[in-house]
C-alpha cells in the first residue's frame, strides 16, 4: 500500500498545479490531480505560496491557511479513483445516482463525506474501513 507523508502529499499536488500552469507535460495521475486542483480556485493562492513559504514555517503557514486543502484533494483523488475502477463495486453506479441528480462535482463531495466519515471510523476501531458500511452510506444519500 502506498502510505505517502504528509510533505510529500502536498508537494504532489503542488508540483502537479505547477506543471499545469505553466503548461509543463503531466503525468496521468498529475493530469487528474490538477483538473482537481482546477475545480478549487479557493486553493489555488494556497498551492502558489506555498511553494514561497520558508523551510521550517510551511506547516504552520498552510495549517493557518487551510490545511485541510490537502486532505480535501487527497479524498477528491481517492474518490475519483475508486469510482474509475468500480470498487468497492457499486460506487460508480452510486456516483452516477447522485452526479445525475446535484451534478458531478457535489455528488463527488457528497462521496468524499462518506469516505472521509468511513476512515475516521476504522482509524478510531483499529481496523479496516468497510467497503459495505460505506456503500451504505453512500446509497442513503
Amino acid at each position: 500500500m502506498f502510505t505517502p507523508t504528509r510533505a510529500e502529499v502536498r508537494r504532489f499536488f503542488r508540483e502537479a498545479w505547477r506543471k499545469q500552469s505553466e503548461g509543463v507535460p503531466l503525468e496521468p495521475i498529475e493530469a487528474i490531480a490538477a483538473e482537481i486542483v482546477a475545480a478549487h480556485p479557493e486553493i489555488h493562492g494556497l498551492l502558489d505560496a506555498a511553494g514561497s513559504t520558508e523551510a521550517g514555517t510551511e506547516d504552520a503557514a498552510v495549517e493557518a491557511e487551510g490545511g485541510g486543502a490537502f486532505l480535501h484533494l487527497s479524498l477528491h483523488l481517492a474518490v475519483r479513483e475508486q469510482i474509475s475502477i468500480d470498487q468497492p463495486p457499486g460506487i460508480r453506479a452510486q456516483y452516477e445516482r447522485l452526479a445525475a441528480r446535484s451534478g458531478a462535482h457535489p455528488a463527488f463531495h457528497a462521496i468524499m463525506e462518506c469516505l472521509g466519515r468511513t476512515l475516521h471510523e476504522a482509524q478510531t476501531a483499529g481496523t479496516g474501513p468497510d467497503g459495505q458500511v460505506y456503500l451504505e452510506r453512500i446509497s442513503r444519500l
